[in-house]
């Protein structure tokens, strides 16, 4: 009678007597089939599958399934004696070695775990078993799914080298930690960025791929602690040092931070990085004479133009303006290449009221640095301001003539025209229409040409929009607000969310989106967006930047910014 005939007669049976009893009888007649053991076995409560067991293992010598099922049902010491009567009789199976090991483990013996994996691997190379990496890095991560992590960082340890060329380690490796990452199999990646560092001690990028893993991944501590052995074997790498100074001064500790970019200092002298994150650090938390004694000595030891930056903005944060403008007139004596310098002596006229002061600056700034597309839109908005759009048209049209294919200048225009009451909505549009065909591939243009159509065509325009920006945060934003006018919020969430996936760092999207929330969502929707924000630390988009870089929200965290930006973020109609 065969297997299936046996289990089939059984499942025919009602109650358990009777199947165990056409079981034995199939036991007899083919006492070396596997499933009718375990169908046995499963009939019977634990002291007597454990008996059943031992006679099975006895009569299925090879089924590695029937080796395990006793040794897990075994106490640690009698366990221990079956999975080696297994390795005994498959010699050949690598899931008895990690069970071995695993077990090692439950039993708090860890330090049995490495040398049973190596033995493990050693015995099955000698028994003729080819060693496939990537099986075993998967056996790893399936132990770390039942929590034996050091079952699993043991098995990476020993198999991560295994067929792989010496040059190609650093590579193969970094992909493994992020695959594993992919995964959810964390400590399989700790493991591997751990072994990688064994090999590779001195390797900037690996420190730096593993303290982004720790940061994403880790406790404070653990990046902590990772942070301070990465400096010691990079001293040179001077995003290691910053990563390190801004992990403690995240957790309050500013003194720690300090003693950490001192060490930098040593380590990296006259690096312009570590001058500017000391000066973050004693500026933001309002320690303006220490920054100002740390600008001045950055003046005289790195230079550059960024320094010049921060020290002229700390005297116009504190409302020092002549402080600020003699600062900028040694700063473009020096560095009178840098746009920023020249856009900065321009605003603070123009904060004073002095357009006249500002209108020559900027002039004077387009002829230093003709290239710099925010000087002309700077100057263009001026004269706007001035109501002397004649003049705003000239300037974007020369800086048109400069830059040429430059969008942002193109939109600078149609605005122009749209601020012109004098002027008709065809006028602005036939700005529009030249803007496309110079820049034919702009998002920018594209997400403002759609709101300048009447209602029924602005959806045909957003059809042509995406087919010649389809992946543009500017467009998708578009398109988003457009079904939001419409009143369909369930697609206008959908685009939301697929803008800011997209590009996390615009920050007029995340405005955009969290208004939207304010206004159709939930206090948890809202909770959860201000998070995401946040921990995208958006740096971009025009309306953002505005809030962002004005000097009065200087200080103020995402939040505040988000808040801000999305009650100056227009409803459309």
């Amino acid at each position: 009678m065969s297997v299936k005939l046996w289990l089939r007669a059984c499942d025919l049976e009602t109650d358990k007597k009777s199947k165990r009893a056409v079981l034995r009888k199939a036991l007899l007649s083919v006492p070396g089939a596997v499933r009718i053991w375990k169908a046995a076995v499963d009939l019977e409560e634990l002291e007597d599958a454990k008996i059943l067991l031992g006679r099975a293992v006895e009569c299925c010598k090879t089924s590695v399934e029937l080796w395990l099922a006793l040794a897990h049902l075994s106490p640690y010491a009698e366990a221990q004696k079956v999975l080696n009567r297994a390795r005994k009789a498959v010699p050949t199976d690598r899931t008895i070695w990690i069970t071995a090991a695993r077990l090692e483990e439950t039993a708090g013996k860890q330090h049995n775990v490495e040398k049973l994996i190596q033995t493990g691997v050693k015995s099955l190379r000698n028994n003729g078993v080819e060693i496939n990496r990537e099986e075993w890095i998967k056996e790893a991560e399936r132990a770390e799914t039942t929590e034996n992590i050091a079952t699993a960082q043991a098995i990476i340890r020993t198999i991560l080298g295994e067929g792989v060329e010496t040059d190609d380690r650093k590579s193969q490796w970094m992909e493994d930690a992020e695959a594993s990452i992919s995964h959810r199999a964390l400590g399989c990646a700790r493991a591997i960025y751990a072994h990688a560092l064994t090999a590779f001690p001195s390797d900037e990028d690996i420190w730096l791929e593993a303290a982004v893993y720790e940061k994403g991944h880790g406790t404070s501590e653990s990046l902590d602690n990772h942070l301070a052995k990465a400096v010691k074997y990079c001293p040179r790498a001077e995003i290691l040092w910053l990563m390190a100074a801004k992990s403690q001064w995240t957790e309050g500790n500013v003194d720690g931070a300090r003693q950490i970019l001192a060490h930098a200092f040593t380590a990296n002298k006259n690096s312009e990085q570590i001058w500017l994150a000391a000066i973050k650090l004693e500026s933001e938390n309002d320690e303006f004479d220490r920054a100002a004694s740390l600008l001045k000595n950055a003046r005289q030891e790195a230079g550059g133009a960024r320094v010049w930056i921060k020290s002229v903005h700390l005297e116009w944060v504190q409302g020092k303006l002549d402080d600020a403008r003699e600062l900028l007139g040694q700063a473009v004596e020096q560095e009178g290449d840098e746009p920023k310098l020249w856009m900065m002596r321009g605003q603070i006229e123009q904060q004073g009221g002095n357009l006249d002061g500002a209108r020559e600056i900027f002039g004077r700034g387009r002829k230093k640095c003709p290239n710099s597309v925010p000087l002309w839109i700077l100057s263009a908005r001026l004269e706007m301001a001035a109501k002397n759009y004649t003049r705003a048209r000239s300037i974007l049209e020369r800086g048109r003539t400069i830059n040429e294919n430059c969008d942002e200048l193109w939109l600078e225009a149609v605005r122009v025209e749209q601020a012109c009451t004098s002027n008709t909505s065809s006028t602005s549009k036939n700005i529009m229409a030249k803007a496309l065909q110079d820049c034919p591939a702009s998002g920018r243009l594209w997400a403002h040409a759609i709101f300048m159509e009447d209602k029924p065509a602005r959806r045909t325009k957003s059809v042509d929009a995406l087919k010649k920006c389809e992946n543009d945060p500017k467009v998708l934003l578009a398109v988003a607000r457009l079904f939001l006018s419409e009143g369909k919020n369930k697609k206008a969430r959908s685009w939301f969310m697929r803008t800011v996936k997209l590009d996390p760092d615009y920050g007029d999207a995340w405005a955009a989106y969290y208004k939207f929330e304010l206004q159709h969502g939930d206090e948890d929707r809202q909770a959860k967006l201000i998070k995401h924000c946040a921990n995208a630390d958006p740096r971009h988009g025009e309306l953002w930047q505005s809030f962002t870089k004005n000097v009065e929200h200087w200080k103020k965290p995402t939040a505040e910014m988000l808040a801000m930006a999305a009650k100056a973020t227009v409803d459309l109609r």
